[in-house]
């Protein structure tokens, strides 16, 4: 039986307030808009102001300097008509080209040398990967003496082996093919550590249960590891389009376009509008081109890959 003294105030159970679920939702959008909040600054300033107001500055006629003025879409009627725009965007092609069927493929090739069980090969880690920690412009430099057509190395073994000396960066048809292969030379590296990555990061479980099954290396190849490799290669696809889309400094090196604007690039032609000709709202026509040729090939990419996933195809 409960007894009560008297005189002595009993406890009274305190009642806690429920936290409405807006309230808390609010607590935690908010949260996390301020952790977001300088990443998303930094976007928005170095991202999205810039490709905005290179759309809007294509809509003018600009020296980059007094008041422009407002010509709306003739700059880009002017490119539909400018046979060097047309030249540009060819030759980029090429190092698209380039870059998704050669240095993807030499990539992943490298790759697979460096997790042989060769003795040594882990030297050749380092050697593979050196090319890329070079600078851009160290490398164009040092491959332009090695193509000089009197002292150049690549010209000497060409006539060690009994064939005339080639003019490697004189002449348009040799000088796209010269400028590609430097192209290669430094990047497939950096596709070399992407694969390298990846295909460590595969169960040793599938391939010791494929070879009890009895498959040979080229069925574990195309069975295990490609298919495992497909997300590495679709973003590696990403990254070699865009970035040959935009590239500029390896060309403007070594040829600076030439001869006859046979290596010119929309990077390189962009440029020249821009301070050469200080014609900035032409340039920036170029350059939302690029811009929107990168976005439209990245968002083909992407629909495909989630087409690929959505259908089962790899895992």
């Amino acid at each position: 039986m409960e007894t009560q003294l008297k005189g002595i105030p009993t406890a009274k159970k305190v009642v806690q307030p429920a936290v409405r679920p807006k309230s808390k939702s609010l607590n935690k959008f908010v949260t996390i808009s301020l952790f977001l909040a300088p990443a998303i600054i930094i976007y928005v300033i170095y991202v999205l102001y810039p490709i905005f107001s290179t759309l809007l500055y294509s809509f003018y006629e600009w020296d980059g300097v007094g008041a422009g003025t407002y010509v709306g879409l003739q700059n880009y009627v002017n490119l539909l008509s400018d046979s060097i725009f047309w030249t540009s965007l060819t030759n980029n092609t090429w190092v698209v080209l380039t870059s998704v069927f050669v240095q993807i493929p030499l990539g992943l090739i490298m790759a697979l040398m460096l997790l042989a069980p060769i003795r040594g090969i882990r030297l050749f880690s380092s050697v593979y990967f050196f090319p890329f920690l070079i600078s851009t412009v160290a490398v164009g430099l040092l491959w332009v003496l090695m193509l000089d057509p009197l002292n150049g190395i690549i010209n000497q073994l060409v006539s060690f082996l009994g064939f005339e000396n080639v003019e490697w960066l004189s002449k348009s048809r040799t000088a796209m093919f010269a400028v590609l292969l430097v192209i290669v030379w430094q990047f497939s590296p950096f596709y070399m550590i992407l694969f390298k990555a990846a295909i460590v990061g595969i169960p040793e479980e599938l391939y010791e249960a494929a070879e009890i099954d009895g498959a040979n290396a080229f069925t574990k190849f195309f069975r295990i590891t490609f298919p495992l490799l497909m997300p590495t290669i679709i973003s590696s696809s990403i990254l070699a389009i865009v970035g040959s889309l935009k590239a500029f400094d390896i060309f403007y090196v070594m040829t600076g376009g030439g001869p006859n604007h046979g290596t010119e690039l929309l990077g390189t032609y962009m440029f020249k509008q821009a301070f050469v000709n200080f014609n900035m709202g032409y340039a920036s026509a170029i350059g939302f081109v690029m811009f929107f040729l990168a976005m439209i090939v990245t968002i083909i990419i992407q629909a495909l890959d989630f087409y690929r996933k959505k259908k089962g195809a790899y895992a």
